[in-house]
């Protein structure tokens, strides 16, 4: 920045502090001003195109908050954007140090010196705290990505960002609920769907799977298939396949060198029982989600009747309600004076609320509270490579797409003697409906893909069955499914 050299005669305490304020609002007036004209044209013009650059970045995220979201998932980008943070923060601070001594007194007196030191102190506090608070950002972001996304997969072709799906209509996901506490052993994940979606038109279908269904099928040549042969397959509920394999992944995983290889081999097994091809899975530990929800500020919701909860006797009320992360987490799991498919019901309509309420303002702004609670609560397969991917198809969703659900609960479902050739028949059913409506533009608000409404729920003047002859105990439980049509998620969360 060149020598210190000799002062102006004329220089002054006043003059200097001025100067040194100037100095750290436009770096490099102080040395243009003293004479050092290289060295502060250089700081300028690095300050010029620093500001540029700045003002590019803000006008081109600017109302684009999901693009500023796909940034921050990039981990590698990540890494670069702090290194430039913090080289630009010393170099600021160390400009704002040189223009306070080459502009001071000299000989400067006790309070020359003192209150010159205080300034500049003041001075690079202010470039160094937001500078703090972006590395902090930056870095809890790379921590973020590197804790819940996983590793790349060498069975697929490397991530294309003009054909990020490899040319794939759908991508399939499995969504696991996992409750786990101080109280309960191992994890039981107890809240099972298939997300199907369309990723030209962001439709989703849910697919609901019951934790009671039995007999799973087991891929065919893996070791549950030995451990558990037909005709019987697995002796245990469908729930039960986490945390049978998590006891002893070695001999029972598909693939024991996943990152979890229960949660991979849970993916593979329902793949095979539903007939899709399910590409990643994401799961949630219960025990954290409400974090999740308070990070985004809470969810609106509508309760139909009153859902008692907790030890307390707390009831959460009907009506139109706004909720915080504990009670949607509640809202989500409770089955007191209810079922598993009242539950599940819910479910839906907790992944649809969310997914249509989760403004990404809220998500930047509350970026560390949310990546706080991602950390403790979500952990996927989905490759750091696709979460740019997933973010634009997540905006899809929740601005165009509309969501449908196929519960497989009973009465067209027998939990106890599942029929999954049947089962198979009826997601391929509800997947090729919503392909079939598309586009369209005259469907209910819910589901813009113009996939028809539900049929009235059967049973009606047939003694209690439906066309199948099967028991319709519970007709009008909210959650259950009458009927095998998938049903509009608008029509079950209004």
């Amino acid at each position: 920045m060149g020598s210190v050299g000799q002062r102006p005669p004329a220089a002054t305490t006043a003059r200097a502090l001025v100067l040194t304020l100037a100095s750290a609002l436009v770096p490099g007036l102080a040395h243009w001003w003293t004479g050092r004209r290289r060295a502060g044209a250089a700081l300028l013009l690095l300050f010029a195109v620093l500001a540029l650059g700045a003002a590019a970045a803000v006008l081109l995220l600017h109302g684009d908050p999901a693009r500023s979201l796909r940034l921050v998932s990039q981990g590698r980008l990540l890494l670069v954007a702090s290194l430039a943070v913090f080289a630009v923060a010393v170099l600021w601070m160390t400009v704002i140090v040189h223009s306070w001594v080459i502009t001071r007194p000299h000989p400067a007196g006790h309070l020359t010196r003192f209150t010159g030191a205080a300034l500049v102190v003041l001075l690079c506090l202010a470039v160094a705290l937001p500078a703090g608070a972006a590395l902090r950002t930056a870095y809890t972001a790379h921590e973020t990505v590197d804790a819940v996304f996983g590793p790349e997969r060498p069975d697929e072709p490397p991530h294309d960002e003009h054909d990020p799906w490899d040319g794939r209509e759908r991508i399939n996901v499995l969504l696991l609920g996992g409750d786990s506490g101080d109280n309960r052993y191992g994890l039981r994940t107890d809240s099972m769907m298939v997300a199907s979606v369309d990723v030209e038109y962001g439709d989703v279908v849910l697919i609901g799977l019951p934790r009671n269904l039995e007999n799973v099928p087991m891929p065919d040549g893996t070791r549950l298939a030995r451990a558990y042969p037909e005709p019987h397959g697995f002796d245990g509920l469908l729930n039960d396949v986490y945390q049978t394999v998590a006891e002893a992944p070695e001999r029972l995983a598909v693939d024991a060198g996943a990152e979890d290889p229960a949660a991979d081999t849970l993916k593979r097994v329902i793949a095979g029982a539903v007939g899709l091809d399910i590409g990643y899975y994401a799961l949630v530990d219960m025990q954290g989600f409400d974090d999740l929800v308070d990070a985004i500020g809470g969810i609106d919701v509508h309760i139909d009747e009153p859902i008692p909860y907790g030890q307390q006797g707390e009831v959460l009320k009907a009506g139109d309600r706004h909720l915080d992360g504990n009670e949607a987490l509640w809202y989500g799991r409770s089955r007191t004076n209810s079922d598993d498919y009242t539950r599940m019901g819910r479910q839906g309509c907790l992944i649809k609320y969310v997914a249509e309420q989760a403004d990404p303002v809220t998500v930047l702004t509350s970026f560390q509270e949310l990546a706080g609670a991602t950390k403790r609560t979500l952990r996927t397969d989905i490759p750091q490579s696709k979460a740019g991917a997933f973010i634009d198809l997540a905006e899809l969703t929740s601005e165009e797409g509309g969501f449908k659900t196929l519960q497989l609960s009973p009465p067209q479902v027998d939990t106890a003697y599942p029929d999954w050739e049947e089962i198979r028949g009826l997601v391929d059913d509800a997947v090729a409906d919503q392909e079939r409506s598309q586009p369209s533009d005259d469907s209910d608000t819910g589901s813009p893909s113009g996939s028809p409404t539900p049929s009235a729920p059967p049973g009606d003047g047939n003694g209690g069955q439906d066309s199948a002859g099967r028991a319709d105990s519970v007709p009008d439980t909210p959650g259950r499914q009458v009927g095998e049509d998938a049903a509009s998620l608008s029509k079950l969360c209004p």
